[in-house]
């Protein structure tokens, strides 16, 4: 029987490879995570940016909240089981009228992790629908695997502007529209992607990537997070959670951590810049 979502749900998920809203905080609680966020913007004078955006949870007390929120590893252990990893966390931030989209792909294309059981949890700290760029989704499309070409393109958000090597039918496109602190879940093989932010406010959401213990990373040793149950594979270096917000701790864990995520998102590239984001909508 599932902890949090329906059978219906975990059905849906085995079949179209996403499901959504789920509601996981009130509104007032993704807000205050949202003004925590900004406040570190306005401290450093700037949107978070470049590395500070991927593995967030490693940095900041409240961004590692929402990792280990109960109601996300609920829904998630329905879906993969209780013995939960957070392997990584991207900050996909479109400014208001801004450029950034991110290109149909597929996250397993470039992860490196075998077998592909894991899922994103998008979770939305501000309005995400059509006019802001919310996450396309295919459905079924994480039945199969597609090759992928690698654009570069300026105002993509991904590490290599990397999409799918065929023309995806939009018109099969699901837009999975959230309010502040409802989330999606989706698998590591499904199609999707996203348009600009057309809209006034910016759109937040944090992608956290959970997988169960029995999953490894096949390009080299990776770290992770044990966010619930018990680790007894030992595929992956543990990550301590953050005590402090950027405290010296906290700085030289996430420094190895998002080190070995650029050797293992950027493997075989033609160029070695730091990722923007990472991959996910």
């Amino acid at each position: 029987m599932p902890k949090s979502l329906s059978t219906d749900q975990v059905d849906a998920y085995r079949r179209d490879g996403y499901v959504f809203p789920v509601r996981v905080m009130p509104e007032p609680q993704a807000k205050s995570l949202r003004e925590a966020l900004q406040a570190h913007e306005q401290r450093t004078g700037a949107p978070l940016q470049g590395k500070w955006r991927l593995k967030t949870h490693l940095l900041f007390t409240w961004a590692d909240s929402i990792v280990h929120h109960p109601a996300i590893l609920d829904a998630v252990e329905d879906l993969i089981g209780p013995d939960i990893l957070c392997w990584t966390t991207n900050f996909f931030i479109k400014e208001a009228k801004s450029p950034g989209f991110v290109s149909w792909h597929q996250d397993a294309a470039y992860w490196g992790l075998e077998p592909n059981e894991v899922v994103t949890a998008w979770v939305a700290l501000s309005d995400s629908n059509l006019e802001s760029g919310c996450m396309k989704v295919v459905a079924g499309t994480h039945l199969e695997t597609f090759e992928h070409v690698e654009t570069y393109h300026a105002d993509n958000m991904l590490t290599r502007g990397q999409e799918v090597a065929v023309e995806v039918d939009e018109s099969k496109a699901v837009s999975m529209l959230l309010r502040p602190g409802e989330m999606s879940l989706h698998h590591i093989s499904l199609v999707h992607g996203s348009a600009p932010n057309a809209s006034n406010d910016r759109r937040i959401g944090l992608a956290i990537r959970y997988l169960p213990t029995h999953v490894r990373q096949t390009k080299l040793r990776d770290s992770a997070m044990l966010c619930r149950g018990v680790d007894r594979h030992g595929n992956f270096d543990l990550e301590p959670r953050p005590v402090g917000d950027m405290d010296a701790a906290a700085l030289a864990a996430h420094a190895d951590a998002v080190g070995r995520k650029v050797s293992v998102l950027f493997e075989g590239a033609a160029r070695s810049e730091l990722p923007v984001v990472g991959a996910a909508g």
